[in-house]
């Protein structure tokens, strides 16, 4: 007995959201771990440094003084890494998401997903018993690549959905988003304390495990009479960017995506840094912190969304829910104390109905046989503000703005930037909606 087009569209659409679950959780997992074991593996404690910056002092304080100043240069050594290697996988990110966008188009989603759930398990491994910084560096690489199956699952998602569910059901990748940077971050860190490669291992077992179950449940969602050729002018990434322009009213969302991404993405990089120089923050505080952030993301994007789209209409929770979070980023640089910041966060939430509906007017404006690639295109600018983001939220004006060649100190400066960018993404989505005038529905 088969079942109905409806239950396999609601089967099919809850394994790819536990897909990203998983995918994420497996992000979250090793963000508390991953600086402990670079530390680990470029040899931070090395004893011959020590031993050797020690050679011939007269006595135990110069001793422990080039023991500190060793200490130190090693953590800036570990922090480099750190730097480089998060670079590195937004940009493998950023190269090879339209490539698995376009494979999607042209074999179908479920043989991508899958294989891309089957390298991602064994990328884990290789992190986990990497026995050299190389071996984790080239796991990141791999991580970059295999992760760039969020592509092919947002268009996945595009291909079950309805014009009544679409909002609603890229909602519920948010929230997936939400749970998983939740509860990842807080079990890495618990599995941690008992090991820094365990964590890994586990990521390992989950994607693993959700492979197998997906290559006995997952249905393909692409027809064969709807699929593309592949060609690798479609997958490189810049021509993929200008494949948005086939779409002129998808060309404008995509400015508004970019500009709101950016945004988005320079506060996740300065916000530790952020809160432990202005309000002495320690890493527990900001795990309470993020833990609320991953909450509220969870109840607006699973609960808010497709009633608020319901009541506006895509294009008015477009602009009303960039407002909400341009005025939390200009909240979070104002505020003076560090109690003030939870009610910006739950404030700042209900700014996250934007995103769905961004990704509901993109899919229901281009053909099916292109999903793929404009997802992937999507997710290039996603990771391209990936690696934009650290550079100019952190390097540039977070250290510059508490440095003593600014004219003045302004730890906010990177909040102000953000409320100035989401600004314009408002301004780009009103040109683009008075030029494209829509239904009322949307």
């Amino acid at each position: 007995m088969t079942q109905s087009p409806g239950k396999e569209r609601k089967a099919a659409i809850a394994f790819i959201l536990v897909t990203l679950f998983i995918d994420i959780l497996g992000i979250g997992i090793i963000v508390p771990v991953l600086p402990e074991l670079v530390k680990e593996l470029v040899e931070v404690d090395s004893p011959g440094l020590i031993a050797e910056g020690a050679e011939g002092a007269a006595g135990s304080r110069t001793e422990g003084a080039t023991e500190n100043l060793s200490a130190a240069e090693n953590f800036a050594r570990a922090g480099k890494y750190v730097g480089v290697i998060s670079a590195t996988y937004a940009l493998m990110q950023f190269l090879f998401a339209p490539i698995m966008g376009a494979l999607s188009d042209r074999f179908g989603r479920r043989p991508v997903i899958l294989v891309s759930l089957f390298g991602l398990g064994i990328d884990f491994i290789i992190q986990g018993f990497a026995p050299s910084i190389w071996w984790l560096f080239i796991g990141r690489v791999l991580a970059g690549i295999m992760g760039a199956s969020f592509t092919t699952a947002n268009a996945y998602i595009a291909d079950v959905s309805t014009d009544d569910t679409r909002a609603r059901n890229f909602g519920f990748v948010g929230m997936m988003f939400g749970l998983g940077f939740t509860i990842g971050p807080a079990l890495g860190g618990f599995l941690g304390d008992y090991s820094l490669r365990l964590p890994f291992f586990v990521a390992a077992g989950l994607a693993l495990v959700n492979c197998l179950y997906g290559y006995f449940v997952l249905p393909e969602s692409l027809p064969l009479e709807k699929r593309s050729a592949f060609s690798l002018r479609n997958a490189n990434p810049f021509g993929t960017l200008r494949r948005i322009r086939m779409y002129p009213m998808v060309a404008g969302l995509a400015a508004v995506f970019a500009c709101k991404s950016l945004a988005q993405r320079g506060l996740e990089n300065v916000w530790v840094l952020y809160t432990g120089f202005r309000y002495e923050w320690d890493a527990s505080m900001n795990g309470w912190a993020l833990g609320l952030v991953g909450i509220m993301a969870v109840v607006v994007q699973g609960g808010l969304v497709r009633p608020t789209v319901r009541r506006l209409g895509e294009r008015r929770t477009v602009i009303i829910g960039t407002v909400v979070g341009a005025f939390s980023f200009l909240g979070y640089g104002l505020a003076t104390q560090g109690w003030m910041i939870p009610g910006i966060i739950v404030f700042g939430a209900f700014g996250g109905v934007s995103g769905p509906a961004i990704q509901s007017l993109v899919t229901s404006r281009v053909d099916e046989s292109e999903q793929g690639k404009i997802q992937g295109a999507l997710t290039s600018l996603t990771s391209l503000t990936n690696i934009i983001a650290p550079i100019l939220f952190n390097t540039f004006l977070f250290s510059y703005f508490i440095s003593d060649d600014a004219p003045f100190l302004l730890p906010g400066a990177p909040f102000f930037v953000g409320f100035v960018l989401l600004l314009l993404s408002i301004v780009i989505a009103i040109r683009v909606f008075r030029k494209f005038p829509g239904t009322a529905t949307d």
